[in-house]
């Protein structure tokens, strides 16, 4: 027992927060250890300490203990991981003992902030994976939920839950991905994104796993057969797997009538497509193609560009750059002054760079709904893609015209259909088809009926 004791103070030598005690009951002795700054001190005396007070004749500990969780600890190398996760350690000769006294150092539950909706919950995940857990079970009141845990991080021992349906869900799917998971060797995890970097297609630029922070959306995935990540630390949920139409149609629309909501559908869809091709095709049709343009336009645009020395290719480059770099500004700063600087930066700097004869008046509109219509997207990988895609169309114009757009859709179009999400193609339900998913996340209809190729129908 004292060769036990001495390693914990050992190992835990620098560590101004740990906690120990020894108490004497019975001829008996107790050696109690925990880590101030992440054990609530109410519970050690609640739970341990009163405990061995009130009962001068303890036999069985398991039984006089009044706590809601008590564990017996086998292997001595698992004590730090339960002294870092808040548990109180107690040892008796060479029985050892953990009971929880973890601190609730969270914050409230709020409404998301990335995914924002009229309609629909407003709770969102936080960073205790235990209360998102049961934010997601308030949503889903089922034994057929099950949860499969992994500890992933060498320094950072976290705690990653897997979930689904086990009613619906594929099993190879559910496999392959606990496989996956369960391989990863690193230090630490830190937040959901770093498993996402790993398991996440490394040559797609469009993001093949979805991060959520509503219960809501996470529960419309499970029912759809998809696999869940909770990470302990991280209020962001990773759906696995996840498809081009799952970016453009979010779960929320389930809460509008189809009728109403298959317009926003076509009008994200046709944004989209102008977010990418609405430079590029400006180029086109002043620099290669102006017979496509009618003639009384065709002089507008010329006498608008008649002081600009660059050609059409260095403003929209100028233009873009100008504008990612609003848009990182607008993330960074406060929420307090962000927006507001922004736009205040936009005005003066668009109306300069007008007045200078920098730029021209029109590529100023071009580029602005550009960027209006890439604001329908808030997925950071979204429209990093879209980004990336956008330099594509521009380039091809800009040496072929109306040709070179041409020749970019039919890239585009290779490009996205070779991509796989899981087992998958990233163009599902599209190809593979699939009626019922279809249905549910394109058209919008509520079916009862299982996807094809995500659940066990399969």
């Amino acid at each position: 027992m004292n060769e036990i004791c001495n390693k914990i103070k050992k190992e835990f030598k620098d560590c101004n927060d740990l906690i120990y005690k020894k108490i004497n009951i019975s001829f008996k002795k107790y050696h109690i250890f925990y880590l101030e700054s992440v054990s609530s001190s109410d519970k050690v005396n609640s739970y341990v300490l009163n405990g061995f007070a009130f009962n001068k004749n303890i036999k069985n500990i398991e039984k006089k203990l009044p706590t809601p969780n008590f564990i017996k600890i086998t292997d001595y190398s698992k004590i730090d991981f339960y002294l870092c996760n808040g548990f109180t350690i107690i040892i008796n000769k060479n029985q050892i003992y953990g009971v929880e006294t973890r601190a609730e150092i969270d914050r409230s539950i709020s409404e998301p902030t990335t995914e924002k909706n009229l309609y629909g919950p407003k709770d969102g995940l936080v960073e205790n994976i235990q209360i998102n857990l049961g934010l997601i079970k308030r949503k889903l009141r089922t034994k057929d939920l099950k949860n499969i845990v992994n500890i992933i991080g060498k320094n950072s021992q976290t705690t990653t839950n897997l979930l689904y349906l086990e009613n619906i869900a594929s099993k190879e799917l559910v496999n392959d991905i606990n496989n996956k998971i369960s391989n990863i060797n690193i230090d630490g995890i830190l937040d959901s994104g770093m498993i996402k970097n790993i398991l996440d297609n490394k040559k797609n630029p469009f993001p093949t796993i979805k991060v959520s922070e509503r219960p809501d959306t996470i529960a419309a995935a499970l029912l759809n057969g998809k696999v869940i990540i909770l990470v302990d630390g991280s209020p962001f949920a990773l759906i696995i797997p996840s498809f081009l139409v799952d970016f453009l149609n979010p779960a929320s629309d389930a809460y509008v009538k189809s009728t109403n909501i298959n317009f926003l559908k076509i009008l994200r869809l046709l944004c989209f497509f102008i977010s990418i091709i609405m430079p590029s095709w400006y180029i086109a049709i002043t620099t290669y193609n102006q017979e496509t343009i009618p003639l009384s336009l065709l002089i507008n645009f010329s006498n608008q560009r008649s002081g600009v020395p660059f050609p059409a290719i260095v403003e929209a480059l100028l233009m873009i750059l100008i504008c990612e770099i609003l848009k990182e500004s607008d993330l960074r700063f406060p929420n307090s002054y962000g927006s507001a600087i922004s736009i205040l930066g936009a005005l003066i700097l668009g109306e300069a760079a007008v007045n200078a004869g920098i730029v021209s008046p029109i590529m100023i509109i071009v580029i602005a709904i550009t960027y209006i219509s890439s604001l329908l997207f808030n997925n950071v990988e979204i429209t990093g893609a879209i980004r990336l895609w956008r330099f594509v169309f521009l380039i091809f114009s800009s040496l072929f015209g109306l040709y070179g757009i041409c020749l970019s859709i039919i890239f585009f179009i290779i490009n996205i259909t070779s991509y796989k999400s899981m087992y998958l193609n990233y163009t599902f339900p599209i190809e593979p088809y699939d009626k019922n998913y279809f249905k549910k996340i394109i058209l919008g209809i509520k079916t009862r009926n299982k996807n094809k190729y995500l659940t066990k129908s399969s």
